[in-house]
């Protein structure tokens, strides 16, 4: 009871001491892109150190990159630790601030993706996916549906060297997060083959309308993708 106590007069102590910011103005959050479906920060923590107090007025989806060790701290809660893995992905409901905090000794890095149209989508069944999880073998990978949230299909998938995901069609945009390095070959009916190269951490954003083929043509493989409608 005690430590209850303790704990719950710290929180609000936390809640009132504490200035707020938006994600947008907090420091150890980057923008990387903005558009009408997405905004894409890349966030690096140092050893030790912590965010500001900071709101994301919308719903979003993190990837950590590397394996880190965190504490994350809501307005007038409590600290909560968490262990995380490199390529951990997951949906957190916005509207709600808080403080990270690295307790690794290693830099804390991930990409958190806001999805702009999350409250038109949560209305919408136009927005519903038909299929919103599901695991498809390849030869030599795979691609698994994680969720489907606001409108946005996550998806992760990993490639062996040499292998490919067969021809499929894009009807909306799409986002790839690099948790590896990617050494993509991108054959695109109609428009003939490109490359995908992307380092560990990069982002990429394809506008949508096509039909194509991938091919790893690099080392081992992995990425996370957001579709959209």
């Amino acid at each position: 009871m005690r430590f209850l106590l303790i704990a719950f007069l710290l929180a609000a102590a936390f809640a009132q001491t504490t200035p707020e910011v938006e994600s947008t103005a907090e420091p150890h959050h980057h923008l990387v892109l903005e558009n009408s479906y997405v905004r894409v920060f890349k966030v690096e923590i140092p050893p030790g150190d912590a965010t500001l107090l900071h709101r994301h007025r919308h719903d979003y989806v993190y990837v950590t990159l590397g394996a880190a060790q965190i504490s994350r701290q809501t307005a007038g809660e409590a600290p909560v630790t968490a262990k995380l893995q490199d390529g951990q992905t997951a949906f957190v409901e916005g509207g709600t601030a808080h403080v990270v905090r690295n307790l690794a000794a290693t830099p804390f890095r991930n990409i958190t993706v806001e999805l702009m149209q999350d409250e038109s989508a949560r209305q919408s069944p136009a927005s519903k996916w038909d299929v919103d999880r599901g695991l498809q073998i390849l030869q030599g990978g795979t691609d698994e549906i994680l969720f489907a949230k606001d409108g946005a299909r996550v998806a992760d998938v990993e490639l062996q060297s040499g292998a490919m995901i067969p021809k499929h069609h894009h009807n909306g945009p799409h986002l790839i997060i690099a948790v590896t390095n990617l050494d993509l070959q991108n054959d695109v009916e109609g428009k003939g083959i490109s490359k995908i190269q992307l380092k560990a951490g990069e982002v990429e954003w394809i506008p949508g309308g096509f039909t194509h083929s991938l091919m790893n043509v690099g080392k081992p493989a992995k990425y996370i993708a957001l579709e959209f409608h």
